[in-house]
């Protein structure tokens, strides 16, 4: 982890003993400081540390003048006040002086490990309100690790800095939205600005994985674990140590094996098959999902106890339809990513009103096959409307309009989205391999889709 830890106190086998403890625990960016006084002259040349960890009781200046000397300099830095005396008095007055936790010595260091890793999430929440307070775009501190997520929408450029913010501590992170917002994207990216990068990313889709396998594919297994095993097999959880394991439509998940996942996520413990050898599983968790958890928890369909786990914290996508400044720039985008030999000359103007006043229910995923079926059939010119798939063609112009203007009657969007996904699906000739690709969506999404419209 690259927040850094502070560590002041005047007992110099105290800072080795839990500097040693705090880098083995992944905090690798720690400094110790035995004189409070010098610890004054770093917050007073203005350096800034994530947490202090501040001993109460020291010769020349107290814990408690430190703290308040931090406070007035640098009042983002989370203080926990460690001291030998368990006073309810001196506690209490700390932290109304603003210290974030009071430990009483000895500590061990799963108690502190917890408190630091508390303090940065609050550290986080705080910027992260102040950031949805801001009207400008915020700056990203790793830009190329957000690089292939293409937008220009302030609320986008938002939730990615929310993204970059969390991607520094190991809390799960639930991923929701529509299918196609850029999910798996967006995953990766919290990856690749984190401290795990250099680790693997390991996306999982949970239909993909036979209910019989799950056990095997998760886990892994020894050679001899059951029949058929004739070498040992390593399981995702261990592919993905150190890494980032992403759990993609983690709402499909079998209720049978959430309580299996749930154990990994509370203990960090699994089995391989085969064995009675527990291992530990130092991985992050992302989950992602287009359902509606909460739902799915009031019929019994996915464990609360794991929802929570999974959400350490919540971010949501919103669809294209409501970043629409992005259209063009994600066109641009397709444009040069599939020009291959034949390279396309543009786009039409009316192709182009088209393509901005549509509400894409496949969103981003279902512009991009939009671009990539319409370069192929310009070869090289510019894309006209004869490009566009016959669902787009056969829009009217008045079906562009708001539903406001005219006609008085608005649709609710579950409506829209049902006529729209059965109108491709009829010029499909009803093929749901074509239709689930043009509107850029799963298979299985789909088949989820036409089912509860009573479609087989």
């Amino acid at each position: 982890m690259k927040n850094l830890i502070m560590i002041i106190d005047d007992e110099v086998d105290f800072l080795d003993t839990l500097k040693r403890g705090l880098v083995t625990s992944g905090f690798t960016n720690v400094e110790t400081e035995g004189d409070p006084r010098k610890a004054t002259e770093f917050f007073e040349r203005g350096e800034a540390a994530d947490v202090a960890l501040i001993d109460v009781n020291m010769p020349g200046l107290s814990g408690v003048q430190l703290l308040e000397f931090i406070k007035n300099y640098n009042p983002e830095t989370e203080c926990i006040m460690v001291s030998a005396l368990n006073e309810a008095r001196v506690a209490v007055d700390c932290l109304k002086k603003g210290a974030y936790d009071y430990l009483v010595k000895p500590v061990s260091r799963d108690d502190l490990i917890l408190s630091i890793r508390r303090a940065l999430e609050r550290k986080k929440l705080i910027e992260i309100v102040d950031l949805m307070k801001k009207d400008a775009p915020p700056d990203l501190t790793h830009p190329e690790a957000f690089k292939p997520i293409v937008t220009r929408s302030t609320r986008m450029l938002k939730i990615l800095k929310e993204a970059e913010l969390h991607a520094g501590s190991d809390v799960p992170i639930l991923i929701t939205g529509e299918s196609g917002t850029g999910k798996e994207l967006l995953a990766k990216a919290i990856h690749l600005a984190s401290p795990r990068a250099r680790f693997p990313f390991t996306p999982l889709n949970m239909v993909s994985i036979p209910g019989n396998l799950f056990d095997a594919e998760f886990f892994g297994y020894v050679k001899g674990a059951f029949t058929g095993a004739e070498k040992e097999r390593i399981g995702y959880l261990e592919h993905t140590n150190q890494g980032t394991l992403f759990l993609d439509e983690i709402g499909d998940l079998p209720a049978e094996f959430q309580g299996k996942l749930l154990r990994v996520l509370q203990d960090g413990d699994y089995i391989k098959l085969g064995t009675n050898k527990s291992q530990k599983a130092n991985i992050r968790f992302l989950a992602a999902t287009n359902r509606n958890l909460d739902s799915m928890i009031a019929k019994g369909a996915f464990r609360k106890d794991l929802y929570y786990r999974l959400r350490g914290t919540w971010i949501h996508l919103p669809p294209l339809r409501e970043r629409k400044e992005d259209i063009p720039l994600l066109i641009q985008e397709y444009l040069e990513e599939f020009q291959g030999a034949v390279k396309p000359s543009g786009i039409q103007e009316d192709a182009m009103s088209l393509l901005m006043n549509f509400d894409y229910p496949g969103n981003i995923r279902e512009l991009r096959s939009i671009i990539q079926s319409a370069i192929n059939l310009a070869q090289g010119k510019r894309i006209s409307v004869k490009c566009l798939p016959p669902y787009l063609r056969s829009r009217s112009p008045a079906s562009k309009k708001s539903p406001i203007q005219g006609h008085g009657r608005i649709e609710p969007l579950e409506v829209v989205e049902k006529n729209h996904i059965l109108q491709v699906y009829e010029a499909s000739k009803r093929n749901k391999v074509q239709t689930a690709k043009w509107l850029g969506i799963g298979l299985n999404t789909l088949r989820r889709k036409l089912e509860s419209f009573g479609i087989d």
